[in-house]
Formats: structure tokens, C-alpha cells, sequence
């Protein structure tokens, strides 16, 4: 995959992710912010001071979450993003992480 197209494809995924967090916050589903960070990072931050950082690695072409449980990384693979590991969804990932550092159960719409 060319740069400009991983580049595309990984900020529409972010922004995606963006427009979720956004949801969660709105619907009051969770105590956490977050931060959009230059070079393509979203940074969240639990109410008990923990992270979740989400970015894309342009040298691996691929999206990654590091959070208390662990780090993550995803590609792309008929247009969803998944588990190099164990083939699960990003969001399902994300979604996991940010309940077990909020203590609430969230579902992320991607």
C-alpha cells in the first residue's frame, strides 16, 4: 500500500474513532476525554489518570493501540482494521481496553 493511500484510509479510521469517543462523551457512557494529538494520535485519558493512546505507524502501515492491558496493532484487510495477533476488530479492541480502564461497558460504532 502507498503512503498517501495508508495515510487516508488510517485518518478516515481515526476520525471514525474520533466521531465514537464523541458519542460516548455525549451520551455520558464513560468517565474519559480525549486529545487529538499531531501525526495522526488520539489520546485518552480514564478518569482514574490512565491512557489509551491510539496512532497510526506509518513505517508498518498499521494502526496502534497501546493501553493498560497492553499494546495493539491492526491492519488493514478487506476494509477493516484487524488484530496482527489474533484477528480481532479494532473496535472491539478499543472498546474493550477503554471499559476495563473506565469500569463501564462501552460499545464503539466504527
Amino acid at each position: 500500500m502507498e503512503e498517501r493511500e495508508f495515510l487516508a484510509l488510517a485518518d478516515a479510521e481515526l476520525a471514525r474513532i474520533e466521531a465514537a469517543l464523541d458519542g460516548l462523551l455525549a451520551a455520558d457512557a464513560a468517565d474519559f476525554d480525549y486529545e487529538l494529538k499531531p501525526g495522526g494520535i488520539i489520546e485518552i485519558e480514564c478518569g482514574d489518570g490512565t491512557k489509551i493512546i491510539v496512532n497510526r505507524h506509518m513505517a508498518a502501515r498499521e494502526i496502534w493501540v497501546a493501553a493498560r492491558s497492553g499494546g495493539y496493532h491492526f491492519k488493514l484487510a478487506d476494509g477493516r482494521w484487524i488484530g496482527t495477533r489474533d484477528g480481532e476488530d479494532l473496535a472491539a479492541v478499543l472498546a474493550r481496553c477503554l471499559g476495563e480502564q473506565t469500569g463501564v461497558a462501552v460499545r464503539l460504532a466504527l
